[in-house]
């Protein structure tokens, strides 16, 4: 027979698949921001390289 009412467990699952996805953003945030600043090191490395 069927469980009637609510289904199990949605609430937590919908809680936890928010917060797992916001954890998924914020590395690749972090990524891309760690990305950048590598860019910027390198450009100004090269641009120091040049004047000398």
């Amino acid at each position: 027979m069927a469980k009637t009412g609510r289904g199990k467990n949605t609430k937590n699952k919908a809680k936890h698949a928010r917060l797992m996805t916001q954890k998924k953003n914020k590395k690749k945030a972090e990524e891309a921001l760690r990305k950048e600043r590598l860019k910027a090191i390198i450009q100004k490395a090269k641009s120091q390289n040049n004047d000398d």
